[in-house]
């Protein structure tokens, strides 16, 4: 039996490989939630930052915009309520959303249970954003209580270092 190798970069290059395994990925702890790096901007060259991201019932984003990255997900578990532009979409497992960079958008999670998807970025740069907005998780699960920085100094921190990523904010969030 093959052993599931570590995760293998083997430099910064572009055109490098870049394998992780299950769980082999570095964690934040942002928003309540976590996001698992699957594959970032240093491994890629810049051109693009891949996450598996958990979050809980309840949390949702501001109407929001990306000048700088398209972002693209695709829906593994939960249930979610996605508004692109104009349009409004109700979001359950199996869904596959991709946004053009500057689109307006927003979302709010749905349901009893958290949501995981795989997101994508392009240019690859926006998960730095949540590094700096967040902190480093301590295990591969959604924060806890008392876990993570609280909510309003997290709400500053966006408003402080979101603009240096091109991100923003147009209103409020979806209501509950």
């Amino acid at each position: 039996m093959t052993e599931t190798p570590p995760n293998i970069q083997h430099d910064s290059q572009q055109d490098s490989v870049v394998a992780c395994a299950p769980d082999g990925g570095r964690g934040t702890w942002a928003m309540g939630s976590l996001f698992e790096h699957l594959v970032g901007p240093e491994q890629t060259g810049g051109a693009l930052g891949v996450a598996l991201v958990t979050q809980p019932p309840g949390i949702a984003t501001p109407l929001h915009r990306h000048q700088r990255e398209a972002e693209a997900f695709y829906l593994l578990d939960g249930e979610m309520t996605y508004v692109a532009g104009e349009d409004t979409f109700e979001l359950a497992a199996g869904w596959f959303m991709y946004l053009p960079r500057g689109l307006p958008h927003a979302f709010r999670i749905r349901g009893d249970r958290p949501v995981r998807f795989v997101a994508l970025t392009v240019p690859g740069g926006l998960l730095r954003l949540y590094d700096e907005v967040g902190v480093p998780a301590t295990a591969m699960r959604l924060p806890g209580e008392g876990e993570g920085r609280p909510m309003a100094e997290e709400i500053g921190r966006w408003n402080e270092v979101g603009p240096r990523y091109g991100l923003q904010v147009l209103g409020p969030p979806i209501p509950a």
